[in-house]
């Protein structure tokens, strides 16, 4: 007879759950998923916990202007050098050396690639270091001499951490080939949560410049040094290697390329936007709160998406079932992108009080939060796009072919500059929130024209139908929220804020559950199919490990 009170289901639940956070343990595909979309999500959430309190301690104004602007020349660097290229293309490299047993040739690649590109780091970064305002004035020519004083004194406290970010991106990427999650997964969140307390430690003493010493400290302490940890405990030895014969390295610096030169609009929408806006008093920090609030649902939808579904992208392209790889890529696909479409029936209406209740406190005015809502709602029309544009571009991935999505890309970002210019010219700074879209749209469609004219991903293979039904859905779900949100929103008080996202949240998913039922939508089921890994890319096939990095 079983005890009262045990629950023996429960306990072993509770035990799985234990095992999966230790650090050395070798994940399966389901649990690594989780672990990283559960990384993702709370780095997000971290985030939007930094942002709130930069909000509250800085408000929106000039100081907060030129300390968004000091992260631009920094993320710029590491992206030329490193960015999502270790992550990408190292990892390939190191696991098919380790799996055919040739862990010298492996341990070889790993610290060559080190050292040269660590050296390199170093000398870029001493550069940037002593061109830092001739940089900032180019970037930045609005800005007053006091702001770019500041800009050019927080980005030269900020640049180094770069140095540690790539060193850690190789040592997360040894990890990961070696199935171990939990270090990668805790790095991004120590980062975040090391800007938030040099905040808290720092801020009477050192101002804003706390927080840029909060995240230099982030910067050693969760990229470089927890994967370190991490590496060692696997047996890791670094050794001092500058091969420039290694064929490993050739290898890398060949797949790396495309991905260091060409320029994404994905990470250059946020340069752009700051250097439009840096003429306004306040405009790049709210731009920057209503993005990183945007964030949050993108790193759930898109993000998580993208890095669950790449190496099952890659396993089906490179066992040659072609037909497989494209049916996952539009399954996958359609699955984000509906849900991507009814979320933002939903963050459109509720934006005004979801911005108020996030960041209004402290200096941060009812003005400031429906500048930023503003803002905020335009981001969110293309929630949807970007949570596509992440599939379509490790669709491309996993075909081996970095170059023709970075041509492309670069080819989008230059194109869409004078639209930026003209629309912020048109409309004003939410102008800038609008060209977003526009430019997001234009990167999407290509990427996904591209693959269908290579014969990879055919678009007629995506249930048009089933989109046109969430599509619907979405529209009168958002209609239904906006008539709701007139009566009850009133900015100013959190309690009202919380009373008028129930009240729209409610209406929301009244309509949504109609709207589904009514058009006899598929989603619903299709998502709830625990059972089918095609929820997360995967139509009948487990993946046997997923992507992770750290992102500035």
């Amino acid at each position: 007879m079983r005890a009262s009170g045990s629950n023996p289901r429960g306990a072993g639940l509770g035990a799985r759950v234990l095992r999966l956070l230790q650090p050395s343990h070798q994940h399966s595909a389901l649990s690594a998923t989780l672990l990283l979309m559960g990384s993702v999500m709370l780095a997000r959430v971290i985030g939007y916990l930094r942002e709130m309190y930069v909000a509250w301690a800085f408000g929106a104004g000039p100081t907060t202007d030129a300390y968004v602007a000091a992260f631009q020349i920094p993320d710029y660097l590491f992206y030329l050098l490193a960015g999502g290229t270790t992550s990408i293309t190292f990892i390939s490299i190191y696991t098919r050396h380790t799996s055919r047993g040739e862990e010298e040739k492996a341990q070889e690649a790993f610290n060559t690639t080190v050292t040269i590109m660590s050296v390199i780091a170093l000398a870029g970064t001493v550069l940037v270091e002593w061109f830092t305002p001739q940089i900032a004035r180019l970037i930045f020519p609005k800005f007053n001499p006091d702001q770019m004083a500041l800009c050019v004194y927080l980005t030269r406290i900020i640049l180094p951490g770069q140095i540690f970010f790539y060193a850690g991106g190789i040592v997360s990427a040894v990890l990961l080939s070696k199935r171990m999650f939990l270090y990668p997964a805790l790095s991004p969140v120590l980062y975040g949560s090391s800007i938030i307390v040099g905040g808290l430690i720092g801020a009477q003493r050192f101002g804003i410049a706390a927080l840029a010493y909060g995240a230099l400290a982030g910067s050693f302490i969760g990229p470089f040094l927890i994967n370190s940890i991490g590496a060692a405990k696997t047996g890791l030895q670094y050794r001092w290697s500058i091969d420039f014969r290694n064929r490993e390295f050739h290898e890398w610096v060949k797949l790396s390329i495309p991905l260091m030169l060409g320029v994404s609009l994905v990470s250059a929408d946020d340069w752009i936007l700051r250097y439009f806006a840096s003429g306004g008093a306040g405009e790049i920090s709210r731009l920057n709160y209503a993005k990183r609030l945007f964030a949050l649902p993108i790193s759930i939808l898109g993000q998580a998406a993208g890095q669950a579904s790449m190496p099952f992208f890659a396993r089906l392209f490179g066992e040659g079932k072609r037909a497989e790889f494209a049916e996952s890529v539009n399954q996958s696909v359609y699955r984000v992108g509906s849900a991507a479409l009814l979320g933002s029936a939903l963050m459109l209406p509720a934006a005004l009080p979801l911005v108020d209740l996030a960041f209004r406190r402290g200096h941060f005015t009812v003005q400031d939060s429906v500048a930023t809502a503003a803002f905020f709602a335009w981001f969110s029309l293309s929630l949807a796009l970007w949570s596509a544009q992440a599939l379509y571009a490790r669709a491309f991935y996993a075909t081996g072919d970095t170059l023709t999505p970075m041509v492309a890309s670069t080819l989008i970002v230059i194109a869409s500059l004078p639209m930026y210019a003209a629309m912020f010219h048109r409309f004003g700074f939410t102008g800038l929130a609008m060209a977003s879209d526009v430019g997001i749209l234009l990167h999407t469609v290509v990427m996904a024209w591209l693959l269908n004219r290579n014969g990879l991903v055919g678009l007629s293979g995506l249930p048009w139908g089933e989109v046109a039904k969430a599509l619907a859905t979405g529209v009168v779900a958002g209609l239904a929220g906006y008539a709701v949100a007139g009566r009850v929103v009133a900015p100013g008080e959190w309690r009202r804020d919380v009373v008028a996202l129930a009240a729209i949240g409610l209406t929301w998913l009244a309509v949504l559950a109609a709207g589904l039922w009514f058009t006899r939508s598929k989603l619903w089921s299709d998502l709830r199919r625990g059972k089918r890994p095609s929820a997360m890319g995967e139509p009948q096939a487990v993946v046997e490990r997923t992507e992770g990095g750290v992102q500035p």
